[in-house]
């Protein structure tokens, strides 16, 4: 495989403090974006956050395969260099560059560049790549509980761009602030039909009667790789699992709830609104989620 070289810049910055950029390793405090970029103006672009512990890629084949999905519905194209070996190459180097020895916390954007609403100057979108070090916490299983609530009114749709990890964040920007304010861990964002899709950062499962449910991604929720690994290897280690669509009526009615996403894999929930759960189940489930 021939790559494209990486261009560093001089030793002038301290450690963590570097980033990936069309190419080249740059210090992190280099301005890139120009405020005619459209990821600025519009929100035009994706993101993945990859987990890598130890130089190992974590479920990174399920990341591309989420981001070339978004490429195709966002119509965007990364030049032809940019293959699955080279994009792994530069984040591994990128972590090398920030002296992350352990677990780092890998954040891929895509956005289209410079142009206005109807037009793009670039033929081809911009990477950049960010690599930080990951806290303990997200290496362990959480034996605190997560108190959780939903967010109300954000409505998010349920159409071809509601299972992208897009730039377009705001409802969950609304959520979150919610969730701070409100001193919660985290909060849930419903659909038109005042179902559940997904946390701020996280799929959502419950646990009923001994099987196991997710929200559909109809519902509207971001296609989550770790839900997608979870919905595979739930069934191969024995539990039943299914797509089922979900209100916050029949979330309280669960004997477990847990949250998903890429870097902590499962969190167990211990409260939403004034339901208390269990997690005899979610211990067990936790393993599953640690590659």
């Amino acid at each position: 495989m021939t790559f494209c070289p990486f261009v560093f810049f001089p030793e002038l910055h301290p450690m963590n403090n570097w980033l990936f950029y069309n190419g080249e390793v740059i210090p992190a405090t280099t301005p890139i974006i120009s405020a005619n970029n459209r990821g600025l103006r519009f929100g035009d672009g994706l993101f993945e956050t990859i987990k890598v512990v130890n130089q190992q890629m974590l479920l990174f084949p399920l990341h591309l395969e989420r981001l070339n999905r978004g490429l195709v519905v966002l119509n965007m194209q990364l030049p032809e260099t940019y293959t699955p070996d080279y994009i792994s190459q530069a984040i591994l180097e990128l972590c090398n560059r920030n002296n992350i020895n352990g677990a780092a916390r890998v954040r891929l954007t895509v956005v289209r560049g410079n142009g206005t609403l109807f037009a793009t100057d670039d033929p081809f979108a911009s990477i950049i790549i960010q690599a930080e070090p990951l806290a303990n916490e997200y290496l362990m299983f959480n034996e605190t509980g997560l108190t959780i609530d939903v967010c109300p009114g954000i409505q998010k749709s349920s159409d071809q761009l509601a299972n992208l990890k897009s730039n377009n964040y705001l409802p969950y920007v609304i959520a979150a602030q919610y969730a701070r304010q409100h001193q919660l861990n985290d909060c849930l964002v419903l659909n038109a039909h005042n179902r559940i899709c997904d946390g701020t950062i996280a799929n959502v499962f419950r646990v009923h009667q001994n099987n196991i449910y997710t929200p559909p991604l109809s519902e509207g929720g971001v296609a989550g790789v770790m839900r997608q690994h979870l919905l595979t290897e739930l069934p191969k280690a024995g539990y039943t699992v299914h797509e089922k669509i979900c209100t916050p009526e029949e979330l309280e009615t669960a004997n477990e709830v847990f949250l998903t996403n890429a870097l902590f894999g499962i969190r167990w929930v211990a409260k939403f609104r004034n339901k208390i759960y269990s997690n005899n189940l979610v211990k067990d489930l936790y393993s599953l989620s640690v590659r």
